[in-house]
């Protein structure tokens, strides 16, 4: 994954670009501020020759039989050739088109160039080494096409972090040993070795020096020789030039445009009830040439993703926005907003030509409006009454007001809750806790008898309003402990000065709330009998339950993308920015900190330490009120993220 790092209003070549509002900026083009006619089927065809020449060549080195029944693509493919002295080549020219498809799919122009420079060298091959002329010449047409079509390329590198270089190096030394191996597999040796020595011939060929395998044929051996030495070369070759090119560091928003947001958040934040979340501290931000406005964002799989409206006074919003998408463009990103509001909604795509989906309804409760009496919130006083007998006491202070050490205590619960699991949220979840400047964030803390069993987090939504970002909570507390904290917010609302407290978002709700009724039509009941469906893994429908029990009023969000044609790609990527698909990777800090526990050698910071091992347990609970009256906290518009509820 890679991402952008900020940009300012005076530096960014993109916002310089798309500062000028012109005629057509964000049409066909993504905001570049001319129309660019693009041929969708160009990238995709040239990856998909690449990857079949990479196959092809890789496929060459050890399986001939296989190749020569690719006779008609050989008569076609620049880059085969058929001496088998020169079988390195065809290692380097597989690997080398391998890693360039998925450039040549993006519009890299730097993949464009490495693909074109390929072909020329190849031309040259077949004249020097292996006069074919029909090859050359058809490597000739498949140059001049790419020339013609240069265009088509235009998007500039992603940067990325010197991890990169370590993560392709172990790409690299798992595909020479696979070619090694799979050539030693076909070649004919003095003696019968093991799977041990050949990979550790294999290893020391690659490093220069000679293993334990002998050849029976000398000039299979000098191949294999050949072979493995410019496999190591070109390793080694693309870790240093990966390693020691200038870093990029991850996003990560810088002070200066922290306290800059701050400022427009105090100005106009009580617009949006997800503003503050754009400090998150994995976001970049891209800034109008007034600085009026701006728009914070995350890349994640080839996708621009942001979150909520642009920060600001909503007359400079284009102003952001056109840069937000010249910059998509620059990049070959997919531009996408979540959980924009219809206001926002309506100027990204008037801005950007995008379009727009209903996500599903905010829940906001206007403090002076709501009371427990009626029977509509019977079950929700009834629970409350149930918790505050069994001896269940709220705290609701802003986070300037709770003592450091209690603070860390807090801290350190919370994240015993969570466990190993993995946080969630993007769009509406801050990603901390207590953290320096954010101050004037509320918590409310429930206690029974003096041991902390829940934790609320909202942060500020305007001068007048509160936003829920977290909910935690110990799995063996008391059923119907979250309507307990929610209701005490909401009573405490007037003495900090709030007026207004925005719960979490109920995704599809107008469909789940008129699937049910009585004249419903076919479609929507089959709609709605889907989402239900899928409530048992992301509990759409328990979600929106839970937010009408409050009697909210209802406030529709949005989801703005290009076209149905990126809707897919755009929803994977929404998923694994709120941690909601997470790809498996190996946790190298997490087994540290474990190995570190192990030994003793933890260190205490601020109190005494919570060890994973005492975290409560997270066993499903049988009661039905619990599932009916506890909140959960993994629907993938909750504004609560990490819950151990699950």
């Amino acid at each position: 994954m890679s991402e952008s790092t900020s940009a300012k209003p005076a530096e960014h070549p993109a916002e310089q670009a798309g500062s000028e509002r012109r005629p057509g900026a964000g049409k066909s083009g993504a905001g570049t501020g001319k129309s660019r006619k693009q041929r969708t089927w160009v990238p995709g065809l040239a990856a998909f020759v690449c990857l079949l020449i990479g196959i092809s060549d890789i496929v060459a080195i050890f399986k001939p039989a296989w190749h020569d029944k690719l006779q008609r693509i050989n008569g076609l493919v620049p880059g085969t050739l058929t001496n088998v002295t020169l079988v390195s080549a065809y290692a380097i020219i597989g690997l080398l088109l391998l890693l360039l498809s998925h450039g040549l799919r993006r519009r890299k122009r730097r993949a464009w160039q490495a693909v074109v420079a390929l072909l020329a060298f190849d031309i040259a091959i077949h004249f020097i080494h292996t006069p074919r002329v029909y090859s050359a010449v058809v490597a000739t047409i498949l140059l001049l096409s790419l020339l013609y079509f240069h265009d088509e390329f235009y998007a500039v590198g992603d940067p990325r972090t010197r991890w990169t270089a370590l993560w392709v190096f172990a790409g690299l030394v798992v595909a020479d040993l696979a070619i090694g191996l799979g050539y030693l597999s076909i070649g004919k040796l003095a003696g019968t070795y093991t799977f041990a020595q050949r990979v550790q011939d294999v290893i020391l060929e690659l490093v220069g020096s000679s293993g334990p395998v002998v050849w029976v044929s000398d000039h299979r051996g000098d191949s294999y020789h050949l072979l493995t030495t410019v496999l190591g070369v070109f390793t080694v070759v693309v870790t240093a030039y990966l390693f020691l090119r200038p870093a990029q560091p991850r996003a990560r928003l810088a002070a200066a445009d922290a306290e800059k947001i701050r400022a427009l958040l105090a100005k106009q934040g009580d617009r949006d009830s997800l503003g503050y979340f754009a400090l998150r501290d994995d976001k970049s931000v891209i800034w109008s040439p007034s600085g009026k406005a701006c728009v914070c964002y995350r890349v994640v799989s080839g996708v621009m993703l942001a979150a909520g409206d642009p920060i600001g006074d909503p007359e400079a919003w284009p102003g952001a926005i056109t840069p937000f998408l010249a910059e998509a463009a620059r990049h070959a990103w997919r531009p996408a907003v979540m959980g924009c509001s219809e206001l926002g909604a309506e100027v990204w795509c008037r801005e950007g030509d995008l379009t727009a989906l209903e996500l599903g309804d905010e829940a906001i409760v206007n403090v002076a409006d709501f009371s427990l009496s009626g029977r509509a919130m019977r079950n929700v006083r009834q629970m409350v009454t149930r918790v505050a007998k069994n001896g269940y006491i709220a705290e609701v202070r802003r986070v300037r007001d709770i003592p450091a050490t209690e603070l860390a205590q807090i801290v350190r619960a919370s994240d015993s809750w969570l466990g190993g699991q993995t946080e969630r949220g993007f769009s509406m979840a801050l990603g901390r806790l207590g953290a320096p400047g954010d101050e004037e964030c509320v918590i409310v803390t429930a206690r029974e008898h003096g041991v902390l069993r829940a934790v609320l987090h909202f942060v500020p939504w305007g001068a007048d309003g509160l936003s829920l970002d977290m909910m935690r909570r110990d799995r063996t507390a008391q059923a119907g402990l979250n309507d307990f904290l929610i209701v005490e917010s909401i009573k405490a609302a007037p003495a900090l000065g709030i007026k207004r407290l925005s719960l979490n978002f109920a995704m599809f709700r107008a469909v789940l709330e008129r699937g049910e009724r009585i004249g419903a039509g076919p479609i929507l009941k089959t709609w709605r009998n889907l989402l239900v469906f899928m409530s048992r893994w992301f509990q759409i429908e328990s979600l929106y339950k839970f937010n009408a029990k409050f009697s909210p009023v209802w406030e529709p969000r949005f989801f703005v993308f290009p076209g149905g044609r990126d809707a897919p790609r755009i929803a994977v990527a929404a998923l694994e920015a709120e941690a909601f698909l997470v790809w498996p990777q190996l946790e190298v800090r997490r087994y540290a900190r474990r190995t570190v526990r192990a030994l003793g050698l933890s260190r205490v910071h601020g109190g005494a330490q919570v060890p994973l091992s005492t975290a409560p347990s997270s066993q499903d609970m049988s009661d039905e009120e619990q599932n009916a009256s506890d909140m959960p906290m993994s629907s993938p518009v909750a504004k609560a993220p990490g819950s151990a509820e699950d």
